[in-house]
């Protein structure tokens, strides 16, 4: 199908982006997968690639480029473990965070490190006792003199292990629900905050998830991110963003593992002809080539939506819905085409299939994406 959205410039960045995944992120696949995260080198790498943060302005370090390169490096890392989601969430979700609310003190702190990868940054939001509910939260700031401490604890949080900067989510005000919500700027290497080990999760092993711990963790008031008690509304603005970003992950997926079941299903024999030549496997691989399509041209018209700046939460959560739910039909698919050998997790496709779990999962239950939809009707 031929896009529109990209320019020469932009077909320029993805052959890096793809000769980056080919040659640095896939052959250390394995090797992260055994140990449940990355080795962080791999940001510095991707740093000096141009890789990381690429909408982050020339005055702090970036190439001042828009969004559709934080799209092309999840289309690219989309057939590799899906590792384009640990670099956007610090690529592209915390450095949008930082860009949108950050004084120009924080900025400068922070984004040309991010920039070069010498800094990893996380978003801690997730709790043990709630995920999709943020007004749940209940990790705390008090106000204590010039500082807050903060106390808590957070899960599931993405580059856990690894990161030096922490965007958490607390409490400031409990009594006042969502208008008691504050973002803090935390470096990870303070007094009184712990990481737990890489969590064992059942797909998307490479990538770092764990558990963050604050024990009345110092910070000063200039530490707060945007507006005191301002935080749910910053989190409810970023997050239409966040969910385009896991349906364009979740596309982007869909054709890789298609393009490589159809080389399959023209080289594997069964009964003296090619799988591919029974009807079966055409009408199959039909109906999906014109599933994906439609989702490519979703996603497109979403990304040029974000684009204008005109996309709304009910359409960025349709299309993580939509996606998500595609990216698991289209999986269980290609599995099914490749047999046993589709249950070899030495198999691109089998992790593809593993991997694709979680997306109906995080960034907002796809439950909760249809009780938002919902909302409109």
């Amino acid at each position: 199908m031929q896009r529109t959205l990209f320019s020469p410039e932009h077909e320029m960045f993805r052959a890096t982006a793809r000769r980056f995944m080919q040659t640095e992120v896939a052959p250390r696949l394995s090797e992260w997968e055994q140990h449940g995260t990355f080795d962080r080198a791999i940001f510095a790498r991707a740093g000096a690639a141009g890789l990381l943060c690429p909408t982050v302005p020339e005055a702090y370090g970036g190439a001042q480029a828009d969004i559709l390169c934080s799209m092309i490096v999840l289309e690219e890392g989309a057939g590799h473990g899906n590792f384009g989601l640990a670099f956007s969430m610090h690529s592209d979700i915390v450095t949008s965070y930082l860009l949108r609310f950050a004084n120009e003190e924080q900025k400068h702190s922070w984004l040309p490190r991010m920039v070069s990868g010498e800094a990893i940054a996380a978003l801690a939001m997730t709790e043990p006792s709630g995920g999709s509910d943020v007004k749940a939260i209940r990790t705390v700031a008090v106000r204590d003199g010039d500082d807050y401490l903060i106390s808590g604890s957070k899960t599931f949080i993405t580059n856990a292990t690894v990161c030096d900067l922490v965007i958490v989510v607390a409490k400031t005000d409990p009594a006042a629900g969502a208008r008691g919500i504050s973002l803090f700027l935390v470096d990870a290497s303070l007094p009184g905050v712990t990481r737990g080990q890489p969590l064992r999760k059942v797909g998307l092993k490479a990538q770092d998830t764990g558990e963050l711990f604050f024990d009345k963790v110092r910070v000063p008031a200039s530490a707060i991110l945007g507006q005191l008690n301002q935080g749910f509304g910053a989190m409810m603005e970023e997050l239409p963003w966040e969910r385009l970003q896991l349906a364009v992950s979740a596309v982007a997926a869909c054709e890789a593992a298609y393009v490589q079941t159809v080389a399959y299903v023209q080289e594997r024999r069964a009964f003296g002809q090619a799988v591919a030549e029974f009807q079966n496997t055409r009408f199959v691989l039909a109906d999906l080539k014109t599933e994906i399509t439609i989702g490519r041209v979703f996603v497109d018209h979403c990304m040029a939506a974000c684009l204008r700046r005109e996309l709304s939460s009910q359409t960025a959560s349709m299309a993580k819905l939509w996606c998500s739910e595609l990216q698991a039909r289209v999986m269980d698919a290609c599995v099914q085409f490749h047999g046993g050998y589709g249950f070899m997790a030495d198999y691109p496709v089998a992790r593809a299939w593993v991997d694709a779990r979680a997306q109906r999962i995080y960034g907002g239950t796809n439950e909760i994406m249809r009780e938002l939809i919902s909302r409109t009707l």
